[in-house]
């Protein structure tokens, strides 16, 4: 079972998670073009699962009307609460396999698969 929850519950929700300083800021840095790009949108993570080589950024970008963490299973990485329109980037280093989910919808989940170095 799915629930919605309006963007006003939501940001009050993410304002006591992640504080207020950081509820809607964007968690961006500049841009390559060997980026990979996550789309998040209708509650999910487009694609779900990306394989990149080590040393590649992930961009996601928050589609949706209401606010969405990328935040990993083992707390390796956290975009805090995105608002629409707003990125987050994040470069992987190592070799591995990082699970990820989204902390205001628990049931949004991705993984990043993260191939031998250069």
């Amino acid at each position: 079972m799915h629930f919605k929850i309006g963007s006003a519950a939501l940001a009050a929700a993410l304002f006591l998670i992640v504080g207020p300083a950081s509820a809607f800021a964007a968690q961006s840095s500049s841009s390559s073009s060997t980026d990979t790009h996550v789309s998040i949108d209708n509650y999910a993570f487009k694609a779900p699962t990306v394989t990149i080589p080590a040393g590649t950024a992930v961009v996601w970008t928050n589609k949706d009307d209401d606010p969405h963490t990328v935040t990993a299973d083992d707390g390796s990485f956290d975009s805090k609460g995105l608002g629409q329109g707003d990125t987050y980037r994040h470069v992987f280093t190592k070799p591995g396999t990082y699970p990820y989910h989204c902390s205001a919808h628990p049931y949004m989940k991705g993984t990043v698969i993260v191939q031998g170095g250069n």
